[in-house]
């Protein structure tokens, strides 16, 4: 295996790393952001608060994501079966 295709695996790893991650990711980010926010504005500080939201936006945002994941893991698939067969 040449150079050029172990990084070229790498990159496409990557890159299906970051498809999973990062709606997953930033959707937190935001809520807790936001819950934080809140919390801070009506000086409740319940340490459950933030967990309930959270769990409930990430669950939404994965099943909202799910065709773009499939398609990035079939996509890194293709491209090491092609390397497989293809040396």
């Amino acid at each position: 295996m040449t150079p050029e295709a172990v990084m070229e695996i790498a990159h496409a790893a990557m890159i299906v790393v970051l498809t999973i991650c990062g709606p997953l990711l930033l959707a937190s980010l935001v809520i807790g952001i936001a819950v934080g926010l809140l919390q801070a504005l009506t000086q409740i500080q319940e340490q459950t608060l933030t967990f309930v939201p959270k769990l409930m936006v990430m669950g939404v945002v994965l099943l909202l994501s799910m065709p773009m994941i499939g398609r990035a893991m079939a996509d890194f698939t293709h491209i090491v079966a092609d390397h497989i067969v293809h040396p």
